[in-house]
């Protein structure tokens, strides 16, 4: 096989130092979705009300991700892996600065809230073309037996970059008051990406083709139309990967945005307390990853997520009983578990959508999966969850994550035969 200039570290590092930043920006929205856009781009007379209309521009960037993952992933398969995914970059970083200068409904009526729903969108297509070249990156550079662990490098990204999003975000509520806050502290982390992006775009500009990629380029494999290629060839693989990644985006969109707006109001948390929390459950969100991703090189990705989808299961029976008021502890041992089992599904997750698919189709086929999982996942979760707590309880919130954990674990379980692992 032809090789590349690319040596492990390059590689590895511009997976995950791309994927850091892309989640970086993702993040620090879906943190002012919570905290700032309801005060600021939705003005109204009920709270409730205005959350809900900043958690409907935060769902819009999940249904901008498959059009970037069939733009992207068109020209992934076509182009490359490298060219596409700096344009990637440069299509979700100038997205969130925009936002971090945009002027609030009180300066400019509703064009404010329609133009922070034109960049959210901005910011989600970019991040549909990101996340797949990222994990192609790893793994088509990756030993046979060390796909899972090298493919889990760009999924460290996640963690990292809602380190440094929520971690800002407490720096700037310690040394801020409320109102200079609202007025131009939660602006300074949008701004501030461009640096990240910056270092990004040089660290990927450096690097060499995958080797797989040069490999379908040198037999001349490469197919006209990826998109069709995927639904007339692979829709069975296609629809097995998207719900084998729905109960990982409902229990992350559960454990950090739903919680947060929830334990902030409703339980009546101190924000900064609850951030803090939420960074403490992060970090088992990150131990979770590499953890997950040694057994899934050592034992097969499969019977790893299946059990993962077990576990998650479980834990959604006890959601209710776990995430209470004045029980502080319990919220805290709430927040680790949950995203430590966040971890454990996430770390194989993109070597298993990845190879879910044939070389010529993959970037395409992964991205468009994992990006459809999120629709189904994500992008209204934190609408769901609040409105079943508001009518039900916190109990259902737990029953819905049951219902995407059963949807998953089948089809894994269908999956099997398809997934290209190591004997």
């Amino acid at each position: 096989m032809q090789t590349t200039g690319n040596s492990t570290v390059r590689v590895l590092i511009a997976s995950l130092a791309g994927t850091t930043i892309e989640f970086f920006d993702f993040y620090i929205y879906a943190t002012a979705a919570v905290l700032v856009f309801p005060k600021l781009f939705f003005p109204s007379s009920d709270p409730a009300s205005a959350l809900l209309q900043s958690f409907a521009t935060f769902a819009l960037a999940f249904f901008a991700r498959p059009v970037g993952a069939i733009l992207f992933g068109h020209f992934g398969d076509r182009i490359g892996r490298k060219a596409t995914l700096v344009a990637s970059l440069m299509t979700m970083g100038p997205s969130t600065v925009a936002i971090g200068l945009l002027p609030t409904y009180h300066s400019i009526g509703v064009a404010a809230p329609i133009l922070l729903a034109i960049f959210r969108f901005g910011q989600g297509l970019g991040l549909g073309g990101e996340w797949g070249g990222a994990v192609l990156l790893a793994t088509e550079n990756a030993p046979a037996h060390k796909k899972s662990w090298y493919g889990m490098f760009p999924q460290l990204g996640a963690p990292l970059g809602f380190i440094l999003s929520s971690g800002t975000f407490l720096g700037l509520s310690r040394f801020l008051s409320e109102e200079d806050f609202l007025t131009y502290g939660w602006r300074i982390p949008f701004i501030a990406s461009a640096l990240l992006i910056g270092i990004g775009l040089y660290v990927r500009l450096k690097l060499t083709e995958t080797p797989v990629f040069l490999k379908v380029v040198a037999q001349h494999q490469q197919v006209t139309l990826p998109m069709r290629t995927i639904f007339t060839q692979h829709g069975r693989a296609l629809l097995l990967g998207t719900l084998s990644a729905l109960a990982l985006f409902v229990l992350f969109y559960l454990m950090t945005v739903f919680t947060l707006s929830w334990g902030t109001t409703a339980l009546h948390y101190p924000k900064s307390d609850f951030l803090h929390a939420q960074l403490i459950g992060i970090l088992f969100f990150a131990l979770g990853i590499p953890l997950s991703a040694q057994l899934a090189d050592r034992f097969g990705r499969s019977p790893v997520l299946l059990w993962v989808a077990v576990a998650i299961f479980l834990f959604g029976l006890a959601f209710g009983h776990l995430f209470k008021a004045d029980h502080w502890g319990n919220t805290v041992i709430f927040l680790g578990l949950g995203l430590f089992l966040m971890g454990g599904m996430y770390g194989p997750m993109g070597t298993t959508l990845a190879e879910l698919f044939p070389p010529p189709v993959r970037y395409t086929g992964a991205s468009l999966s994992f990006t459809l999982a999120g629709i189904l996942g994500a992008s209204l979760a934190p609408y769901i969850a609040t409105f079943l707590a508001k009518q039900w309880g916190l109990d259902f919130v737990g029953y819905y994550l049951c219902a995407a954990a059963t949807l998953t674990f089948f089809a894994l379980w269908t999956a099997r035969t398809l997934m290209r692992e190591p004997s």
